[in-house]
């Protein structure tokens, strides 16, 4: 992913948004989350608390973190979804739920349970994986971007970094990476 520019003004200090995760393997997929929320210079904290395994902590994070100053949470969905959906039955602020790939169905159960939250307690549901956390850490951007227009201009600055790149592209035909063989092939048909 393409770092957008450097913002102009220095983002507050104390964290806005919050990562949480079920177990200390969860990282390697929410590291994704969290190196975009760098790029775009957003403070955020990160914890690893279980709903199984640590109840009363996550409910303690998950009901005081509108008055620590977050403002939207990022949480890795395990299997059942646990962990985003306790953290959205005790907060009014938008939890981003990225289910994680497993070793059993690969991340199936995690995508099917945060999708079908029961109505009533939302969770946004991302893909599974890499692309999941680095998705809910951008759509997490946006949701702060309304009433940022630091993180507006930042915004606005990546996607187009992201067009341009794709419209650099031209004829893949032509590209050193492209498939010029491919090409050949398809003409002698």
């Amino acid at each position: 992913m393409p770092l957008p520019a450097k913002p102009p003004s220095k983002p507050p200090t104390n964290p806005i948004v919050g990562v949480v995760m079920g177990s200390r393997s969860d990282w390697e997929t929410m590291t994704h989350a969290a190196e975009t929320l760098d790029a775009f210079a957003v403070p955020f904290e990160v914890r690893v608390l279980s709903a199984h395994r640590t109840p009363d902590a996550l409910l303690e994070w998950a009901s005081t973190a509108e008055a620590r100053g977050l403002a939207v949470i990022i949480a890795a969905a395990g299997g059942a979804a646990h962990l985003a959906g306790v953290t959205a039955a005790k907060t009014t602020l938008p939890v981003l739920g990225v289910p994680m790939e497993s070793a059993a169905l690969k991340g199936m159960d995690s995508l099917l349970s945060t999708v079908q939250m029961p109505a009533g307690i939302p969770v946004a549901t991302f893909a599974i994986g890499r692309a999941g956390a680095t998705n809910a850490a951008l759509f997490a951007v946006a949701i702060l971007a309304g009433r940022d227009k630091r993180l507006r201009d930042a915004l606005h600055r990546f996607r187009k970094e992201q067009s341009d790149k794709v419209l650099a592209v031209g004829d893949p035909r032509s590209s050193p990476t492209g498939s010029a063989q491919t090409g050949r092939r398809n003409s002698r048909k």
